[in-house]
């Protein structure tokens, strides 16, 4: 059997969900009517929404995850901003050597926000009712697993291949568990017939540390302190108010005038400005800027040569990239970033000869390359448009033709998705905390194949690809991803850039706000300084 333990050995590092931010403004401590400081009052949070709901069965969305995260507790948790290793939640949990079946054991009495126990059948419902909803953004969390009550304490889960990576997607705040009795009441079903999100959106049905007090999805969010809580996060305030704030600078002003305690949105300059009282968590998002070179002769035509890319890869002055990107932005080094089970130590560095080399192997003689990219959509502070502008600039001086083609994020999206961008700038942010997100990569799989790149284009990757998905063994499974990873670096059709930063800023009056790549930042951690 392969244990809570066990599991801790292969777990993996540093995720994030895809940061969409919000377009209304923010309000002020006076409007929300909150500005105590000390312990029991009321904490402060100002970010730019990206939220659509409070039922966790339908939330996606960083403020979202945030909000769910301090409402419904998960079976497997993290601890502070550490993604690589998981930790028990609710339950502790064992799997077979084969890593199709985990049996998870509930911690012992554990209650609901009304007091009731937290049994299996919370948990099979829970999960089981996401899976009806097809429409629901976190189905496919789920797709292939198979989950039973065993007794009022016992999960288990089933699937026909290897998902040693189950207990990391458990650890999604979308996988929230909920009070089944009261759910059930309010509409809440596991046929698809589910109607329980407008109940949701006004009374939360969770055991996590804070309560939904009011939702107001265009300007604040407002939580109190649970008083029936009986885990290990107990809150240090008594009210919580989140507020949409969209512009940093907005926020920044805020924080420094006492306005709020946290401010999650600030760029690099910004944080790299702030004065001796505010601090700041100033660390790599996990979320990757990458190009991709289309293989399709039917989009690219005769330059659909991965030798291409490889040209282009060394033709980048990535150090002169990364200026754009600010504090807590590394470089891509490659498909999986640093911190990740599998990502290599180093990326690549410019090498104009070898980029001419493969230029040449390509038969590249100067033809336009059309770059197509969002250009109303910053990716963790990075504009778009200035980094295509430079990526524009450096590739001239090794002779290739660059020609920019910005389009709004709604428009340049479906272009991307349906696979017709010949030469793209874009970004891949993973669902949960494990190396398989940067499988699809791999030809034959979903990025791959919307850059044209079929399977039996390179099988050796695929089989790589393949590989690493369905190894079991910890130390084999790591193997096999820095295999897939460093055959993707030699011979893919992508060029990973940036990894930029995510800041988190906070007045000196607390501590422990902290990004973290699956729920942005676990509210409960939060407590007076001192």
């Amino acid at each position: 059997m392969l244990s809570t333990s066990r599991k801790s050995a292969i777990a993996l590092g540093a995720v994030a969900l895809l940061a969409i931010t919000g377009c209304s403004g923010g309000n002020s401590a006076n409007n929300s009517g909150e500005g105590s400081n000390a312990a029991g009052g009321s904490l402060v949070i100002d970010t730019a929404f990206s939220v659509e709901t409070a039922d966790p069965g339908h939330s996606y969305d960083p403020t979202g995850n945030m909000l769910a995260k301090a409402i419904y507790e998960t079976l497997v948790d993290f601890k502070g901003s550490d993604v690589s290793t998981p930790i028990p939640g609710l339950a502790s949990w064992e799997a077979n050597e084969g890593a199709t079946e985990f049996t998870f054991t509930l911690e012992d009495g554990r209650v609901f926000s009304d007091g009731s126990p937290i049994e299996a059948k919370d948990v099979v419902f829970s999960l089981q009712r996401i899976q009806g909803m097809v429409d629901a953004k976190p189905n496919f969390l789920l797709t292939g697993v198979q989950i039973e009550e065993v007794d009022a304490e016992t999960i288990r889960f089933t699937t026909e291949t290897p998902l040693l990576q189950l207990p990391a997607i458990l650890a999604n705040p979308a996988l929230g568990i909920v009070n089944s009795d009261v759910v059930i009441e309010n509409g809440g079903t596991t046929d698809g017939t589910d109607t329980a999100q407008k109940f949701l959106d006004g009374t939360s049905a969770g055991s996590g540390p804070f309560v939904l007090d009011t939702l107001d999805l265009s300007s604040q969010i407002v939580l109190k302190a649970n008083e029936e809580y009986n885990g290990d996060e107990e809150p240090a305030f008594d009210r919580v108010v989140i507020r949409n704030v969209s512009e940093s600078a907005t926020q920044l002003a805020n924080l420094k005038g006492g306005d709020s305690m946290v401010a999650m949105d600030l760029n690099g300059d910004q944080v790299a400005g702030l004065g001796d009282d505010l601090k700041v968590d100033s660390v790599p998002s996990g979320q990757t800027i990458f190009l991709l070179l289309n293989q399709s002769s039917d989009v690219a035509g005769d330059l659909a040569d991965v030798k291409l890319a490889e040209g282009i890869r060394y033709a980048l002055d990535y150090p002169a990239l990364l200026e754009l990107a600010g504090a807590g932005s590394v470089q891509a080094t490659g498909v999986i970033p640093p911190g990740f089970e599998g990502a290599l130590p180093e990326g690549v560095t410019q090498d104009l000869d070898r980029a001419k080399a493969a230029l040449a192997e390509a038969g590249y003689t100067g033809q336009p390359l059309k770059l197509q990219f969002p250009n109303d959509y910053p990716v963790g502070g990075v504009e778009f448009t200035p980094l295509a502008e430079r990526i524009q600039a450096q590739l001239e001086d090794a002779g290739v033709n660059v020609e920019l083609a910005p389009a709004p994020f709604a428009t340049e999206l479906d272009a991307y998705v349906n696979g017709t961008e010949g030469f793209g700038l874009w970004f891949w942010g993973p669902d949960y905390a494990d190396s398989a997100n940067f499988l699809p990569f791999g030809p034959g799989l979903k990025v791959g194949l919307r850059s044209g790149w079929a399977a039996e284009a390179n099988p050796e990757i695929a089989g790589l690809a393949a590989g690493a998905a369905s190894a079991t063994d910890p130390a084999q499974r790591t193997d096999a991803f820095t295999a897939f990873a460093e055959a993707m670096q030699a011979e893919g059709l992508f060029v990973p850039m940036i990894v930029p930063g995510r800041n988190i800023a906070t007045s000196a009056q607390v501590d422990g706000a902290v990004y973290n790549s699956v729920w942005e930042m676990d509210i409960a951690e939060i407590t007076p300084a001192g």
